[in-house]
């Protein structure tokens, strides 16, 4: 390698050490401080989120049962 590609080499790497560095000290810093989001969470109803998460999965219950139910039927009028 000639001596100006180590250079360049040499620069690009100090440069990306600068930017991991301050990466990791913001990093560092917002860990130590910590996020809040009790002002996002207390404001949702979980019992209706709830509710409604249960009642997709209630329909998509009886969807497959009568997606079987309709494969067993059909299965019996063909014979097999």
């Amino acid at each position: 390698m000639s001596n100006a590609v180590l250079v360049r080499v040499g620069r690009l790497v100090k440069v990306a050490a600068a930017v991991v560095g301050g990466v990791v000290a913001v990093s560092a810093h917002a860990q130590a401080s910590g996020v809040d989001y009790t002002g996002l969470t207390s404001q949702v109803d979980w019992t209706t989120t709830t509710t409604a998460v249960m009642a997709v999965a209630g329909t998509l219950v009886v969807l497959y049962m009568a997606i079987k139910g309709a494969k067993i039927v059909l299965a019996m009028v063909r014979g097999r």
